[in-house]
């Protein structure tokens, strides 16, 4: 079988700084090769020089970089305008800063069809509607007059893998292309890439996480400080990791496993061992510190008509515990947090807080950068959060508590100067946590706090997450789409479709023996790696 991509040698260098050397793989008709590692490992600026974009002041080398066996080395960016989306297309992570949140669906789809020379008019329409077949948009005559903003997630997924395909590309690159969706859809845009890899086309995909990278990928490159240090047969690489490094990230990624034990709450390994409690918790028990009673929420559309967001919704966080909010999009998991942190307002139902003090409620982001003053220092956005809980603080004793909420969650003081832009994912996530803590409330919201990040830095944000539940007694809200991380994180959950509780308990009980067939769908919906 002739190889579509031959990479050997790659080196990837920015001035002085390199970032990837000596990086080699193939891929043929029909494969997945996945490329894993940290943040600033080498993986994406590795697939970036396949399209030629790598970006102003680089230089890329290579002992061999062929794409369908021409040299690549010598192609002008003439020749690589005809090699984008028509020989390699490029799906990005995430759909919705992804399209132009202005234009239809099918506007999108059309412009892709005519940048890679296809047709226009009504010719390019119905090429649009068959690649939103292809992809399995659901109602595509409709979807395609729609804008991003009114298709779920995994649909947003499905038009942007749709406009990936316009140019008939014998290569997608996927670049964490189900990082934010939710399980069930997660599996069902991996079950449409392996359609895609049945058809014959090659897949080089780019994830951080190795359950996605198990059920896709026939062969895994391991990339540490932009150089390879394992490669193989993926099923041989993540069930006996030969190096160090790859053993480290296979342990750091949050397993979903059933509890053994139905009297002991394994599902909370990252604090001390706890007793089953919450078995009866009511919700104006003393330790409640903001509870939701049979709370509905109805939004209007923009075309007209109504979307019912939540239905008799009741749930409770207590001190010093964590709450899990687990179910697919549209099910209502941000709702009920943005109605109990005060940003909406129920229909019906009564939402109570140990007080009306609206700095007892805090949020931290998946992207705590979009919630940041980007031209603000470190130093001006702990500032700020301190004095909303101590205005009358002397700037002296304001100062040692914002380097001490740097200490607290591992920022380093020489940071306090430098803007948000400039920090990595996870220290951006530190200082999203640091910020909400340092106001001294009663409950945080975490909203998917760590899907966007790899698994060693997810790793360590949910151990510096459990230490400060620990240290400071604060409740969590925790929203994520991934049972492995609720698994690990939450003493009770609630699962929610459609706007309705289907099932809540502890997190050991629920997630064992669901009593729901919704939870048993998620449950067996979660990807999972091999047997080391």
């Amino acid at each position: 079988m002739n190889a579509l991509i031959r990479v050997e040698g790659l080196r990837v260098s920015f001035g002085g700084r390199v970032a990837a050397d000596g990086v080699g793989f193939e891929i043929g008709p029909g494969e997945c090769v996945a490329l894993v590692g940290e943040s600033g490992s080498g993986k994406s600026v590795s697939a970036r020089s396949l399209l030629g974009l790598v970006g102003a002041g680089s230089r890329v080398d290579a002992a061999v970089l062929e794409i369908d066996g021409q040299d690549a080395r010598r192609f002008s960016e003439r020749r690589w305008r005809r090699v984008r989306g028509r020989r390699i297309g490029y799906i990005l992570q995430d759909a919705l800063s992804s399209l132009d949140p202005l234009r239809t669906v099918g506007a999108e789809v059309r412009e892709a069809i005519r940048a890679t020379g296809g047709p226009r008019g009504r010719a390019a329409r119905e090429q649009a509607l068959d690649l939103l077949r292809r992809t399995h948009v659901p109602d595509p005559e409709t979807r395609i007059d729609e804008r991003p903003a009114q298709l779920s997630g995994g649909q947003r997924q499905r038009a942007l893998i749709a406009t990936a395909l316009a140019g008939d590309p014998a290569v997608l690159i996927a670049d964490e292309p189900t990082t934010a969706l939710d399980v069930s859809v997660q599996k069902q845009i991996l079950a449409l890439f392996g359609e895609l890899k049945a058809q014959g086309i090659a897949l080089l995909l780019i994830s951080h996480d190795l359950a996605v990278v198990s059920q896709l990928a026939d062969r895994v490159v391991v990339l540490q400080g932009g150089a390879v240090v394992e490669s193989g047969d993926t099923a041989d690489v993540l069930s006996s990791p030969e190096h160090s490094y790859t053993r480290s990230l296979i342990d750091a990624a949050p397993r979903f496993e059933a509890p053994p034990d139905a009297d002991a709450d394994v599902s909370r390994p990252l604090s001390e061992e706890r007793s089953d409690e919450t078995k009866g918790v009511t919700r104006d028990a003393p330790d409640v510190v903001l509870a939701a009673e049979h709370v509905s929420k109805t939004f209007r559309l923009p075309g007209g008509g109504e979307r019912q967001a939540l239905k008799g919704v009741s749930v409770a966080v207590r001190r010093g515990r964590s709450l899990g909010v687990v179910g697919e999009s549209g099910s209502g998991k941000t709702t009920i947090a943005r109605i109990l942190a005060g940003f909406e307002t129920p229909d019906a139902g009564t939402v109570r807080r140990g007080g009306d003090d609206p700095r007892d409620v805090q949020f931290v982001y998946q992207d705590p950068g979009v919630s940041f003053d980007p031209r603000w220092t470190v130093g001006r956005l702990l500032d700020e959060a301190v004095g909303l809980r101590h205005p009358s603080l002397a700037r002296r004793e304001r100062s040692a508590r914002v380097r001490g909420w740097l200490e607290r969650v591992g920022l380093a003081a020489g940071l306090v100067d430098r803007r948000p832009a400039s920090l990595s994912g996870g220290q951006r996530q530190r200082l999203g946590i640091a910020r909400a803590l340092a106001v001294e409330p009663a409950v945080v919201v975490l909203d998917e706090p760590v899907s966007a990040l790899d698994v060693a830095v997810q790793k360590q944000i949910l151990e510096l997450i459990a230490r400060l539940q620990a240290e400071t007694g604060v409740g969590y809200l925790f929203i994520s789409h991934d049972l492995g991380v609720i698994q690990k994180v939450c003493d009770e959950v609630v699962v929610l479709q459609g706007g309705v509780v289907r099932e809540q308990g502890p997190t050991s009980r629920v997630l064992r023996d669901p009593s729901d067939a919704y939870t048993r769908m998620l449950i067996d919906a979660v990807p999972s790696l091999p047997a080391r």
